[in-house]
């Protein structure tokens, strides 16, 4: 017996149709387990990151649909906006416009990937890593630490550059920060011995602040940095 094919879906055309599908994908008793891991929900429809990511698929590249959805405020929405962003139309006027609308680690976290790849990069981090809203400060350190993993070829002087906003960071009690922060951190220690080196003493050095997130920060990094199976993966 002879299938048929599976037919291909076309593109999407405008926003509604994103927020259509999305609305079809959507499971509100998603909700509360999302609250639980501090994901701001006012605004959210309870759709799975797969099923995100296979919307957002379907819509490929598209920045002015990337556009519209982030104007509809829903936060599955602005997650699809994420990955749909073409990094290389994206100004850093529009990027920081973004980055002041932030409200959540997973969104938050997802922006920071697709701004890792844009020509802005560390102009972003730059400025952002000051910023007073702290999930903009957050996307500032995820983008660091997307790029420790992303750009082997990057020579170690960008990374010991940026250590000291890890440090004027360190003091940032907010949850959604002090974790970027840490994770900056130990990504690029991981990237080779030469970094597992700085980062370890610069992680020292946070413990001499006697401030109680630093310290959090610094044991946190410390601990994986020491670690024999993380110093087994580590390039020489």
């Amino acid at each position: 017996m002879c299938r048929r094919p599976k037919q291909a879906h076309r593109p999407f055309v405008n926003a509604d149709e994103v927020l259509e599908a999305l609305r079809a994908e959507a499971d509100p008793s998603r909700l509360p387990g999302m609250a639980r891991v501090g994901i701001e929900t006012s605004r959210a429809l309870g759709v799975s990151v797969p099923g995100i990511r296979r919307i957002a698929k379907r819509a490929g590249a598209d920045q002015e649909l990337a556009r519209e959805l982030w104007g509809t405020e829903i936060h599955e929405a602005r997650m699809v906006a994420a990955l749909v962003a073409d990094p290389t139309a994206l100004s850093f006027r529009a990027m920081s416009a973004w980055a002041q609308d932030l409200d959540s680690w997973d969104l938050t976290d997802m922006l920071a990937d697709t701004y890792a790849r844009t020509a802005h990069v560390d102009r972003a981090i730059t400025t952002w890593s000051h910023a007073r809203r702290g999930f903009t400060k957050r996307c500032a350190f995820a983008m660091l630490a997307r790029l420790a993993v992303d750009r082997p070829g990057e020579p170690n002087q960008t990374y010991l550059g940026y250590l000291p906003l890890i440090r004027s960071a360190s003091t940032d009690d907010r949850n959604e920060v002090r974790k970027a922060v840490n994770w900056a951190l130990r990504q690029i220690g991981k990237r080779n011995r030469s970094l597992q080196g700085a980062a370890i003493a610069e992680a020292v050095a946070l413990l001499e602040l006697h401030d109680r997130t630093a310290t959090w920060i610094a044991r946190d990094a410390l601990r994986e940095l020491r670690s024999p199976a993380t110093v087994a993966r580590i390039p020489r």
